[in-house]
């Protein structure tokens, strides 16, 4: 935190001459914790916040022409389909992942081949063989079955598809290049019985002959069906890859803000004295880089250790001066300490709670202006300063 020098050697001193007077060792209080170097701090919580992330696996079929690449570039962050590194694993099917999107896309091509019911059965065995690997985040987790509207028509191939993958994990059914609907959503569900939703989704604008301009649709339906079904461990990873819906990624950084808050508590009732600083410090930086994962923000020490700063800048002497005085109220015997740990506990839940919540809303009304693009850093930390100033008035 940026507190003047001043302010450092009065507290200090205080706090040293307290130690003296209990006959406790001058060992390096909660300002010594909070002046350790930023960004290995932030280093770790890089790490753990990637850890924690995961990557989900999404299988994505249809017929070519379909759509399936304008979907996935309108759900998923960067473009995928298009700059992301295809690797073949059958003859029909490509893996698709990017470097910093915790997604693999498994593209399944040859419904159209006369031989589909071999490629089917190939898709099974493989799709058996990753569920048998001990490491979850190889399983293939969900399925999207794209069909195209404009048919009108639901093949045996896509039939015969929906049920083989249905027996291995959930399946949504995507009518693509929505325009109007005239029953086929109903035929849809009932032909494809086993699927756990039908949404109809338009991936790009469109402008009709006549001049009409139909808008995107369905595709925040589409991520939050997907988010329902799929294995809730891997929901995170989920939420941070697309860029559809900003509701999802505010609702999951909640829980990681509802945790911190929790844990930030628990160590501030700590009773000895300054103790909580070295689990606040650290944890306050794991919770804005989990946050910023979720968005899918390019996360660095330096961006973290800045938005640290930031917080710190804007909230300032007010927090530190009621930190101060109930860590002081620790060094009390008795209901001194009963109080300090209580006053202590209070702040520091209300203090990671408050900090968690601006800065969701900060890059909520950025990601929402940016139409769920992700913006640079520079932005990111000069709203998040504008906000900070005017919660502190």
């Amino acid at each position: 935190m940026q507190i003047e020098p001043a302010y450092y050697c009065r507290t200090q001193s205080c706090i040293q001459k307290l130690h003296k007077q209990k006959g406790l060792p001058c060992s390096p209080s909660w300002l010594t914790i909070i002046r350790m170097e930023l960004a290995g701090v932030a280093q770790k919580a890089i790490e753990e916040a990637l850890k924690d992330m995961g990557q989900i696996n999404i299988l994505i079929a249809g017929r070519t022409g379909v759509g399936k690449s304008t979907l996935i570039n309108a759900v998923f962050q960067g473009k995928f389909a298009e700059t992301g590194q295809g690797r073949p694993v059958t003859n029909t099917t490509r893996e698709i992942t990017k470097k910093g999107v915790p997604l693999a896309i498994w593209d399944t091509r040859g419904l159209e081949m006369a031989a589909y019911k071999e490629t089917i059965a190939e898709l099974e065995r493989l799709i058996k063989t990753r569920s048998l690997e001990t490491d979850p985040q190889r399983h293939i987790h969900a399925a999207w079955l794209c069909i195209h509207e404009d048919g009108r028509r639901v093949e045996d191939a896509e039939i015969e598809l929906h049920e083989a993958l249905a027996r291995h994990m959930p399946v949504i059914g995507v009518i693509t290049k929505a325009r109007a609907d005239a029953g086929f959503k109903a035929q849809v569900q009932q032909l494809l019985p086993e699927t756990k939703n039908v949404i109809r989704v338009r991936a790009m604008a469109e402008e009709l002959d006549e001049g009409q301009v139909l808008l995107p649709m369905g595709l925040a339906e589409l991520v939050e069906a997907t988010v329902e079904v799929i294995p809730e461990s891997f929901r995170r990873a989920f939420v941070a890859a697309q860029i559809a819906s900003v509701q999802q990624k505010k609702s999951e950084a909640r829980k990681i803000v509802l945790t911190a808050a929790t844990a930030a508590a628990a160590a501030g009732a700590a009773p000895i004295p300054f103790a909580d600083a070295a689990v606040l410090v650290p944890l306050q930086v794991g919770m804005l880089a989990k946050i910023s994962s979720v968005f899918g923000l390019g996360l660095s020490a330096a961006f973290l250790s800045t938005l640290v700063a930031s917080s710190a800048g804007a909230t300032g002497a007010t927090i530190v001066g009621r930190a101060v005085a109930s860590n002081l109220l620790k060094l009390i015997p008795g209901a001194g300490t009963l109080l300090g740990g209580a006053i202590s506990a209070a702040t520091a839940g209300a203090i990671t709670t408050t900090l968690g919540e601006l800065y969701i809303a900060t890059l909520v009304s950025i990601f929402t202006d940016k139409s769920g693009q992700a913006p640079g850093t520079e932005d990111v930390v000069r709203e998040f300063k504008k906000r900070l100033k005017n919660n502190s008035k």
